[in-house]
């Protein structure tokens, strides 16, 4: 017996070892393009076409002219911007979508389950679909040029994706705390304000990391519908090291290690409510 048990013994070590060896080695696959991206960000021009990983020489050149854009622009105004633009989304998109979700979760209207089955199959159209008549209907409300296109559809009800997932949230929620809250005299704002909104604290988080990454590397829209410079997003700001002449590699390399950071730390600060508000919600499975 006790030499199964250590012939046992010895499978279950080797596998676990070549478990982990290969989970280190697809591990080191997937990091090895990221650290690539972060040491070449510090090589000069010449040496971006080295296969050396770590450059010969050190240089901070590519981060502080890469800074300066141009003689009255830096990329901190386009932080800046960004900023603004994923803010007003993220902040958009909490407020409206909750109240959306709560108005398919909790209430009853005629044509709600058309109504609901008509919103999860926008799910299902291209951006690219509807992107001629949107540009149509805000060039004659004269708002090219202007970020309201870029937060309008935070705004209004957040989109469809963010309802769906809040919703599944909110029938989560036992409709005892409605009942109890109703006998206590809330009305039907009441309860979404005091018992619903707090309670769906870990799916906002949720919501609003999704939003602010998605509005914040958003490039299509925002090449669509911005034209002056100083009203430039990150991504924008980064198609500026391209032009015909040339591509300043150092430099967009910099700059787009630095776009990265605002996502990562919101989502590591943030990651146990994330976690949490993914368990709960629609996103299962």
């Amino acid at each position: 017996m006790s030499v199964v048990r250590v012939k046992k013994s010895k499978k279950h070590i080797l596998r676990t070892f070549l478990n982990h060896f290969f989970l280190l080695l697809l591990s080191f696959v997937m990091v090895y393009p990221i650290l690539w991206w972060f040491f070449a960000s510090f090589k000069t021009t010449a040496e971006m076409s080295s296969r050396d990983l770590l450059p010969k020489v050190w240089t901070l050149s590519n981060y502080i002219d890469g800074w300066r854009v141009t003689e009255k622009l830096t990329f901190g105004n386009f932080f800046a911007n960004s900023i603004l633009v994923s803010g007003i989304c993220v902040v958009g998109a909490v407020l409206s979508a909750g109240l959306v979700a709560y108005g398919f979760g909790r209430l009853k209207f005629k044509g709600k389950g058309i109504w609901f089955s008509i919103l999860l199959m926008t799910l299902m159209l291209p951006s690219q679909v509807t992107v001629i008549s949107q540009y149509i209907m805000y060039n004659k409300l004269k708002m090219i040029d202007t970020y309201f296109p870029l937060v309008l559809g935070y705004c209004l009800g957040g989109g469809a994706f963010f309802i769906f997932l809040l919703v599944q949230f909110v029938r989560g929620i036992p409709k005892e705390l409605d009942e109890a809250a109703n006998i206590d005299g809330a009305g039907t704002w009441g309860i979404y304000w005091r018992i619903i909104f707090p309670l769906m604290k870990p799916s906002f988080v949720t919501v609003a990391i999704y939003a602010f990454i998605w509005s914040w590397d958003d490039f299509y829209s925002q090449m669509l519908y911005l034209n002056s410079s100083s009203k430039y997003t990150v991504s924008l700001g980064l198609r500026m090291f391209i032009d015909q002449a040339e591509i300043r590699w150092g430099q967009l390399l910099a700059m787009a290690l630095l776009s990265i950071v605002p996502s990562l730390i919101l989502f590591f600060v943030n990651q146990k409510e994330f976690v949490e508000g993914v368990a709960t919600t629609g996103l299962k499975g």
